[in-house]
């Protein structure tokens, strides 16, 4: 079993329907042997995972330019109950650039008066 790749980003490649794969460069924190991501609940990839699970990681950059191999892996969504030790990995991985962001998209929930998160972690796995 090859390891995930352990970048600050990596091209996370979901799958449509169809088959056809879609690359997007996300963080990717460190949590043991897996990688959290968190993202959008209205984003493709979370409605891609829906379909199907499996996924592909590599190394790459800001921008997406691919740095090295891609492993397969298999993604699910982190249950709410598991979030605290979740959003504290992405925490340590990505500091104030990380609580920056989750305390915005926070503040926008609470004012659009939403009562569902705005978001979603997805845990990957190795496959």
């Amino acid at each position: 079993m090859t390891s995930l790749p352990s970048t600050t980003y990596v091209s996370l490649t979901t799958f449509r329907r169809t088959g056809v794969p879609v690359s997007t460069p996300v963080w990717a924190a460190p949590d043991g042997d897996t990688r959290l991501v968190w993202t959008r609940t209205d984003s493709g990839k979370v409605k891609r995972l829906r379909h199907t699970t499996r996924v592909t990681c590599a190394p790459c950059t800001f921008r997406g330019r691919v740095e090295g191999p891609e492993v397969d892996g298999v993604a699910e969504f982190v249950p709410h109950p598991q979030w605290p030790g979740a959003l504290a990995a992405l925490r340590r991985a990505y500091g104030w650039q990380f609580r920056l962001g989750y305390v915005t998209s926070r503040v926008v929930q609470r004012l659009s008066r939403r009562d569902t998160d705005r978001n979603e972690i997805i845990r990957i796995r190795p496959a």
